[in-house]
């Protein structure tokens, strides 16, 4: 009983929209529509980060600027997908807690003066 609160607030702070419904109701081992673009999605993520590496590491300008339209074009899909996933109610978010916010600016806001320029 205690965690009914928490699980109440919890669900208040959620963002998502509601699921399509295009989901069975039981998982079966067979891979689903929003298996596929969650797959894609991490494999996006995956190597969004890989490409970071190589074009921050290219020795010539053409691979430098290929990597880096690469790297462009791959986060451009993990939007799309993440659109998809979150339109249809497959993404759920977290709103943080406004006093949390603050606190997190404040803190980094105070780094600024750190910087040499």
């Amino acid at each position: 009983m205690q965690n009914q609160p928490n699980q109440n607030q919890h669900n208040q702070n959620q963002i998502a929209n509601p699921q399509t419904g295009q989901l069975p109701k039981v998982k079966g081992p067979e891979m689903n529509d929003r298996d596929f673009i969650n797959d894609g999605l991490s494999t996006c993520k995956y190597i969004t980060d890989s490409l970071n590496i190589a074009v921050r590491e290219a020795s010539y300008q053409q691979l430098h600027d290929d990597l880096l339209q690469m790297l462009n074009e791959t986060h451009q899909s993990s939007r799309q997908l993440f659109e998809v996933m979150f339109r249809n109610g497959w993404y759920k978010l977290e709103a943080e807690d406004q006093q949390k916010i603050n606190q997190a600016y404040q803190q980094f806001s105070n780094y600024s003066s750190q910087f040499p320029y």
